[in-house]
């Protein structure tokens, strides 16, 4: 998929299917008759518009497809609710470099650099319609063809998730056995952070969707879901005493992951540095011993400020474990009911994923 600048989602979604603005757009784009539409009301950008008829009625598509029958550009407000200029003349700062050619085209460009405001042109001969912010730049496709790449997508997602879910069994498994490595744990921040990119990716296609990316939001929303929670206790169990110290925030910890490349994300090394641990290949070997947060998270009814009393009392997982009734019930916020209850689920927890690491 393109790479699409951060700025431009909110205006995908004023222009996605559905909306006022993208129907008349259509009907533009429909009748070839192409056009150049502002939307901003900001000083400087009226200080460009020369000439033209004031209008000022609220936008609807059959007044856009009229209005833009007539050669100058249409001026919306801020908000791209109301017309306010039509057949209106632009005259941008022409030392403003444009990678353009046709004139309305390379007029969009420059408005759009000189006022960093949003500016639409929608070509008459190659019926395409190209959004300007800024310095960024994107073409908006069919929705045929952006539906088939958000499906796409989407199955995608579905492989990613079910090989992190694998990933996340064998990892409690072997924090049953206390058998982790480093490796085992990276290699999950691995597949999570798979997973959130193509999420990401997905709520690109789903903001230019609009109202037709319904399907696709539930399909995403159900195969993310608690992908970023786990991620987080994984980090919160596995960061290096240096940065729990320094108090580094485990989810500031994911986000910052999130801004890495698909590159960098594929290297171990760098992922076990960003936990707080040396980043040779070797340190990829050393056995590592969760906190027990996680795990802990899994219990019914065990609230997050009981859990960090346990962390804080017993240190990590396995002493959790081997900790009796007697002594789970001495933890602030447990009594003999829940301390019965915290083995218990252990227990159960254990089964479930030695079983299922075989299946």
């Amino acid at each position: 998929m393109e790479e699409i600048d951060e700025k431009l989602l909110d205006i995908l979604k004023i222009l996605a299917p559905g909306t006022v603005f993208r129907d008349g757009l259509e009907n533009i784009l429909r009748a070839q008759t192409g056009g150049l539409i502002v939307v901003s009301d900001k000083e400087d950008v009226l200080d460009l518009v020369n000439d033209g008829f004031k209008i000022g009625t609220l936008i609807s598509p059959a007044k856009l497809y009229e209005l833009a029958k007539m050669d100058g550009a249409i001026v919306l407000d801020q908000q791209a609710e109301n017309i306010l200029f039509a057949n209106a003349q632009l005259i941008p700062d022409p030392t403003v470099k444009s990678s353009e050619t046709g004139t309305r085209h390379k007029t969009a460009e420059r408005v759009a650099r000189q006022t960093g405001e949003l500016v639409i042109a929608i070509s008459q001969r190659r019926s395409i319609i190209t959004i300007y912010k800024g310095d960024s730049k994107h073409i908006l496709e069919d929705i045929r063809v952006v539906l088939v790449k958000a499906n796409q997508a989407v199955q995608t997602l579905e492989k990613y998730r079910s090989v992190f879910d694998q990933a996340l069994t064998n990892l409690s498994a072997l924090e049953f056995e206390d058998l982790v490595t480093l490796s085992d744990v990276v290699t999950v921040i691995q597949r999570t952070e798979m997973v959130l990119k193509i999420q990401r990716e997905i709520e690109k296609y789903i903001s230019e969707l609009g109202s037709e990316g319904r399907l696709i939001k539930m399909q995403l929303e159900e195969l993310v879901n608690n992908v970023k929670e786990e991620g987080v206790l994984l980090i919160e169990d596995y960061i290096s005493q240096e940065l729990e110290e320094d108090a580094s925030d485990p989810e500031e910890v994911l986000e910052s992951l999130t801004d890495w490349s698909s590159g960098e994300i594929l290297t171990l090394n760098t992922i076990s540095k960003a936990l707080g641990y040396r980043g040779s290949v070797n340190a990829l070997d050393e056995t590592v011993s969760p906190r027990g947060y996680r795990i802990l998270r899994k219990i019914p009814r065990l609230p997050m400020p009981v859990i960090e009393n346990l962390v804080e009392q017993f240190g990590n997982l396995q002493s959790i474990i081997r900790a009796s009734v007697n002594e789970l019930d001495d933890v602030d916020g447990i009594g003999e009911v829940r301390a019965q209850a915290i083995k218990d689920g252990l227990r159960r927890l254990r089964d479930q994923v030695l079983l299922d690491r075989h299946i």
